[in-house]
């Protein structure tokens, strides 16, 4: 097995793991050099779910790698409404899962990790790996039994309750208040992809605990500052209370200060702790 000590040279390289209807789909994979295995995480990227690409974390994700963790950073669905990038993302792990040997990764058990929008995304398939809805797409030729149950869960600063970010966005909440101008910027989006407020809330993963749905609980890594402008603390407070009582296991972080971005800089002391906190709890669910 590998240790987190270890320091490897990292392949990248992009690979198209889903098509649709002649519009490719690609991943970028950062690959560990040696023979492994070496677990796998499928990174998410952030972008009030209408946003960005499989490139905003390629920093990280070479550190990362060089702890001996295989990163596949996807491009999804970001123009189609809920729950399109979701049956993306269920098919990407099966896919992963049946690329696992020939990537020298460990087979059989693949994680899920995102920043914002993508670690609400994460987060929601790894309680819902059994989905319809999520699970939609043909499995991929040779995947056998592959499913979407995701080994571990990797939160950085999640938009962890759309409604509730959405409220906030538009000033409608007495506890907690949003910056200048997120009010024209945020909301939007959100109704892009969502289109309602009910799909916000159904797709909450704190209130779906809360209303008694009985869900998966992969072990869950959640890391974020203790003021995000643009991520509502009690949000997350609330979905910690909701999963402990569920009884998933989660290890939470709180960076003190404020700010956003909590990998963009690698040399801060925050994303040095982070990257190491994201390794090891990788190391110890994978496998």
């Amino acid at each position: 097995m590998t240790t987190k000590a270890q320091t490897y040279n990292v392949d990248i390289a992009d690979v198209e793991y889903l098509n649709h209807g002649g519009a490719p789909l690609l991943a970028k994979l950062f690959k560990p050099q040696g023979s492994g295995p070496f677990p796998i995480m499928i990174e998410l990227h952030g972008g009030a779910w209408v946003r960005g690409g499989r490139e905003n974390g390629d920093t990280a994700n070479e550190a990362l790698a060089k702890t001996g963790v295989i990163v596949a950073a996807l491009d999804f669905r970001t123009q189609d409404p809920y729950p399109a990038s979701l049956a993306d993302i269920h098919y990407a792990v099966r896919w992963a899962k049946t690329q696992a040997a020939s990537w020298n990764g460990i087979p059989g058990s693949v994680g899920a990790m995102g920043t914002s929008s993508g670690a609400h995304q994460a987060m929601l398939l790894g309680m819902r790996p059994n989905d319809s809805r999520y699970a939609a797409l043909p499995s991929p030729a040779g995947s056998g039994a592959a499913d979407g149950t995701l080994g571990c869960v990797i939160m950085v600063s999640p938009v962890i309750d759309p409604l509730g970010r959405y409220l906030y966005a538009k000033g409608l909440r007495s506890d907690c208040t949003p910056p200048e101008g997120m009010g024209e910027r945020t909301p939007p989006m959100h109704e892009q992809y969502w289109g309602t407020e009910e799909a916000m809330a159904e797709g909450a993963p704190g209130r779906i605990l809360a209303g008694g749905e009985k869900t998966a609980l992969p072990p869950t890594l959640a890391l974020r500052r203790s003021y995000e402008s643009a991520h509502p603390r009690p949000d997350f407070d609330e979905f910690i209370d909701q999963y402990r009582k569920a009884g998933g296991p989660i290890d939470v972080t709180i960076f003190e200060g404020e700010g956003e971005g909590l990998l963009r800089d690698l040399s801060t002391p925050v994303a040095k702790q982070a990257l190491e906190q994201m390794s090891a709890f990788v190391h110890q669910h994978i496998g």
